[in-house]
């Protein structure tokens, strides 16, 4: 796996912090997960109740705070300002949000948002589009990893151009780069890591499944076969078949 700015993650799982029924529901669902980062949201730690920035810390993992819900590049630069203040971390995962229907990221501020981050010392994970061209003007602003969707966030559609993201993959092979959003099912995060990409990361189906904590393991067996399956170098696909049993020497009657 790639490293993230020179950490190297136990596991491809970055779980979110949102949503889940209760405090205890998201402990439990965390450590099921064996998830490797849990992200936050600086203004969802200002409305929780007392004990939540205290149940983050108890799971030992690396902790993403992101810029959710801003629209913005100085919305987005200000709160990760506030974010590494309160979370003592140069980690941020800059979502600059232009689409309110879609959640999809504003090209132009996430750019503007990067540049200004990574020159004040911040390693940041974009949120952004399959788009190779932004990829290309992110990395060279600064950053080192970058975060495509799968889909739009919360919607649970998996991989929707699945082109467009094997194209990405191909294109900055030694990039550290993480699926966020849209995915919905473990057999989507197993697919992602398949296709190549170092780490998946999902909010909304675990914590709004019927079960958040069995869907959290489920997720955690998932990106173990993903991981596994791109290990042992995949067949490509055919389009003729190919007979498993050879026929030379066959005896013909």
């Amino acid at each position: 796996m790639r490293d993230f700015y020179g950490v190297t993650l136990d596991t491809p799982l970055m779980l979110g912090t949102a949503q889940y029924p209760s405090p205890a529901v998201l402990e439990a669902a965390f450590r099921g997960s064996g998830a490797s980062v849990a992200t936050v949201s600086l203004r969802r730690e200002s409305g929780q109740a007392q004990g939540f920035w205290e149940i983050i810390k108890s799971l030992g993992v690396h902790v993403l705070p992101n810029t959710a819900g801003c629209h913005s590049a100085r919305e987005a630069v200000t709160t990760a300002q506030m974010a590494r203040d309160l979370f003592d971390t140069n980690w941020i995962k800059l979502e600059v949000i232009g689409h309110a229907d879609t959640l999809q990221p504003d090209p132009f501020g996430l750019l503007e948002a990067t540049e200004t981050l990574a020159a004040d010392g911040f390693e940041v994970f974009p949120y952004t589009t399959e788009d190779q061209v932004l990829a290309g003007r992110l990395l060279d602003a600064g950053a080192q990893v970058l975060m495509p969707w799968g889909a739009p966030i919360g919607s649970g559609l998996g991989l929707n151009n699945r082109y467009g993201l094997r194209t990405l993959r191909a294109a900055f092979p030694d990039v550290p780069m993480v699926i966020d959003a849209g995915l919905g099912l473990p057999s989507q995060a197993a697919d992602a890591l398949e296709m190549g990409f170092d780490a998946v990361l999902l909010n909304t189906a675990v914590a709004q499944a019927g079960d958040p904590v069995a869907m959290a393991r489920a997720f955690a067996l998932a990106v173990q076969a993903g991981q596994l399956a791109r290990a042992a170098d995949p067949m490509d696909p055919r389009d003729m078949a190919q007979p498993s049993t050879p026929v030379i020497g066959k005896a013909w009657l």
